[in-house]
Formats: C-alpha cells, sequence, structure tokens
C-alpha cells in the first residue's frame, strides 16, 4: 500500500474502522481545497545532488550515546496499547522515566554497543539537553520485527520543545528526519494535538518551507524536494516533504544518517547523499505568538517497528555545507 507519513500511519491503519472514519484519514488530495494547495507545484526533476564544501565545526565532536548506559537521555511513553494513540484511552500515557518494559535499552548488535528500540510501545527517547548549531550524526538500522501490520516506522526528531508527550500524548513537538522505507529524510512538521485524540484539532504549530516538485508517485502532497523549485511551507494539509531520492541501503545494512541544523535551516544526508534542506523554522509559544524554531532537545522514536542506533554524535557548527544540484539523476 502507499507510503504515508509517519504520524498518520497510526491513525490510518491501527485504528477500528469507525475511528478511522471518524478521524477522516490522511489528506489524499481529493477534496478542491487539498488540490488548490498545490495547483501551483511544478513537476518534480530528478537530479544528482551532493555536499560541496564541509560544515565548520565550532568546537568538539562529542558522544550522544555513551555505549554503557541511557545516561543523557530520558524516555518518554505513549500508551500501553498503541493504538489508542488515535482512539479514546482509558488511562494516560506511561510517561517520563518509566521504561519497565525495554522499549529502550542498550545492547550489542554486530559486535558494537546500539541503543535497541523494540518499537512495541510508541514514545521518544530524549536528550536531556537542548542543542542548536550542530551536526548530528548517527548510524541505523532495521531490526528483525514489527508489531503492527504497518511498514516499518520510526525517525529522529529535532528542536524538540514544550510539553512531553504533547503529540498524541507520545511525541514533544518538532522537525523530524523521518525513516521509513523508501523515504528516510522526508520532512514532517509534528504539532500539539492539545489533549484530543482528532487530527482535526491538532496545532499544526511547527513550520518550514522547502523548496519542491510535484512526483505523483508519491502519496499527497506529492511533493519531493527539489532545489530550485518554489519555496513552500509545511503546513496542513500539506505538511510533509519527502526526500528527494531514495539512498537507503537494503534492509538489515546499517545506514547513516547526518542532521546539519544552523540557526532555523538544516540538511538532511542520507549514507552520504543529501536529500533535503529546509529553512524558516517557526514555532508557536505558549502566548500564541510565532518565533523561530533554532534549537531543541533530540528524540528517538519508537513507532512500531525494531530498530538499532549506534555512533551517535553531535558536533556544534557555525556554517552548513552546501547542495550542488547537477544534471539528470541515475
Amino acid at each position: 500500500m502507499p507510503r504515508l507519513p509517519s504520524i498518520l500511519l497510526g491513525a490510518a491503519l491501527l485504528a477500528a474502522p469507525a475511528l478511522a472514519t471518524a478521524q477522516g484519514g490522511p489528506p489524499d488530495g481529493s477534496t478542491p481545497e487539498e488540490q488548490a494547495v498545490i495547483a501551483g507545484d511544478p513537476p518534480f526533476h530528478a537530479q544528482t545532488l551532493t555536499l560541496a564544501g564541509a560544515a565548520r565545526p565550532a568546537g568538539k565532536t562529542r558522544a550522544l550515546f555513551n555505549g554503557r548506559d541511557l545516561a543523557g537521555w530520558d524516555s518518554w511513553l505513549g500508551y500501553s496499547d498503541p493504538r489508542d494513540t488515535y482512539g479514546q484511552p482509558a488511562a494516560g500515557p506511561i510517561g517520563l522515566n518509566h521504561d519497565t518494559t525495554g522499549v529502550f535499552r542498550v545492547e550489542k548488535t554486530d559486535g558494537h554497543p546500539s541503543i535497541h528500540v523494540s518499537g512495541k510501545i510508541w514514545g521518544g527517547l530524549l536528550t536531556k539537553r537542548s542543542y542548536g548549531n550542530y551536526h548530528l550524526h548517527l548510524q541505523f538500522k532495521w531490526g528483525e520485527h514489527t508489531w503492527f501490520p504497518v511498514p516499518r516506522n520510526n525517525g529522529v526528531l529535532y528542536h524538540s520543545h514544550g510539553r512531553h508527550g504533547a503529540f498524541f500524548g507520545t511525541w514533544m513537538s518538532a522537525l523530524e528526519f523521518e525513516v521509513v522505507p523508501g523515504s528516510v529524510g522526508m520532512l514532517l512538521a509534528v504539532g500539539d494535538s492539545r489533549g484530543t485524540h482528532s487530527f482535526s484539532t491538532v496545532d499544526w504549530r511547527v513550520g518550514a518551507k522547502v523548496e519542491v516538485g510535484r512526483d505523483p508517485a508519491i502519496p499527497y502532497p506529492f511533493r519531493r524536494y527539489m532545489p530550485g523549485g518554489p519555496r513552500l511551507p509545511i503546513q496542513m494539509p500539506a505538511f510533509n516533504v519527502d526526500a528527494n531520492r531514495n539512498a537507503e541501503k537494503p534492509l538489515g545494512e546499517w545506514n547513516t544518517l547526518d542532521i546539519f541544523t544552523l540557526g532555523d535551516r538544516s540538511i538532511h544526508v542520507v549514507n552520504g547523499v543529501p536529500v533535503m534542506a529546509a529553512s524558516g523554522f517557526t514555532t508557536t509559544d505558549a502566548r500564541g505568538a510565532k518565533r523561530r524554531l533554532v534549537r531543541g532537545r533530540i528524540q528517538l522514536q519508537s513507532e512500531g517497528a525494531e530498530t538499532w542506533f549506534r555512533d551517535i554524535t553531535i558536533t556544534p557548527i557555525t556554517r552548513l555545507p552546501r547542495i550542488v544540484a547537477t544534471g539528470d539523476a541515475k
């Protein structure tokens, strides 16, 4: 079935049919309003993208994962039954630092210490500190197990801010570097559901702008990152932009991810291939005022699929690399 944005997979595929109908499902371009948002998008033109110039470091690289334990991280877990995330839960989220079943734990795989994410319960492992102006480097690979009838799904959320579990009791508001087969590096905006369990009432408070082109081969809003395309906002109903290309390695192999962020801009890189650049990050504060979003905590997701993370480091930077686009992609 078609790939769906990370934050809609649960509602579309886990919920009971009656609930899915009530939620309305993800936007699919079937309404005049949804079509109007993308009416002016130019056709996607595939290019070869490379990084030019290195990020300028402003300090030493430090490990966010020490290889022994989860010191420096907090866990936040949503509902004991993930189907309640988009349903009508009888109880609240499991909450902060109450991971009694080892959703996040340190184990060795392939001879190296890694963070094992079970995926059985949805939630996030968050750095205790907030960061801005950095190069985040890490590796991930998929595990064997998936726990629900959905595609493998995970993500790295950055510039995470606000209250724990703001988004459906499970994730902090943030920008998401999507980790889902075929779309690793997609950008999504994760908002605040304001204590409700309906997508119609979500406050999509996180904003960004991306240069896009229209690719009808992917789900609505049919947008891929395309250097030189119109620079358009990520907002409902078009609140995600897919990666420029699929740069993921085959299932079971380690993938290298890099996020470069400086001020209100970022670049996503998958296995050395730049697949996304975004800018103009904003959020809405407690008083309802819009402000630039330039820093926040980092979250590793648990969202239904076994995943391993390792070699997590962060380096302060004062300059982003550049993305150079040439010719037709092969």
